[in-house]
């Protein structure tokens, strides 16, 4: 609205047909307000999106990228950083927003990481994992908190079906209370109602569901002279 006449290009990266096709019908249904906007559709992982944007050696920049939620979902965080941030145009933004390290989920991983975290991706990391990352290279970022709680006062009812689901959400295992061991759904419980997880409050348990947001800029070069 500020900038009529201005045009977007927006370069869709999604692995998921179902989530692709979601996100194409919203679209179709905003033409007329979508119509400044070029969308490309790639259906593809992080990595994938890399590796193809190497091999046709495309020069082009942007101005925002978004990763909202995706780093659970790659192998080296650090590295798809890297690279996302090098594509980066002058006074470009990059926007990453995952679950606090200070939230309940931090604590949960920090407790629980081997037994409920897949190895083969970063599913327990957290902002407090990027920007200490970010600390040890030396990069400046900004960084804010969105408060958020969730109610899971069901968890802690035996058998609530509510509950169950619940608890398969916050573990991210299926059927979780019906596959761990007893030792570990007693200590995830315990968790879970720690104070450092979640307040209770008028007969309820809130979990806390903080989000953190960090913010980088491109990357200046240095020249160094010895």
């Amino acid at each position: 609205m500020k900038h009529p006449g201005a045009t977007v290009d927006n370069e869709v990266v999604e692995p998921s047909g179902q989530q692709l096709l979601h996100y194409r019908v919203s679209v179709s249904q905003k033409q007329k307000e979508l119509d400044y906007v070029k969308f490309t559709w790639n259906k593809m992982t992080a990595s994938e999106f890399e590796e193809n944007w190497k091999v046709k050696r495309t020069t082009k920049r942007a101005d925002f990228i978004h990763m909202i939620q995706m780093l659970y979902y790659v192998k080296d965080p650090g590295a798809t950083i890297d690279f996302f941030q090098s594509l980066l145009d002058e006074n470009g933004k990059l926007l990453i927003i995952l679950v606090s390290g200070e939230s309940g989920w931090g604590k949960l991983w920090q407790t629980y990481k081997d037994q409920l975290c897949s190895k083969e991706i970063s599913q327990c990391v957290t902002t407090g994992d990027i920007k200490s990352l970010l600390d040890s290279k030396g990069v400046s970022y900004r960084s804010h908190e969105l408060p958020s709680q969730m109610d899971i006062t069901e968890c802690f009812t035996e058998g609530d079906e509510k509950g169950e689901l619940l608890l398969d959400f916050l573990t991210e295992v299926l059927d979780f209370s019906k596959t761990a061991s007893p030792e570990l759904k007693a200590g995830v419980m315990e968790c879970l109602r720690h104070p450092r997880c979640s307040v209770e409050a008028n007969g309820r348990v809130m979990f806390n569901n903080n989000l953190g947001v960090i913010v980088l800029d491109k990357l200046s070069s240095k020249l160094f002279i010895g």
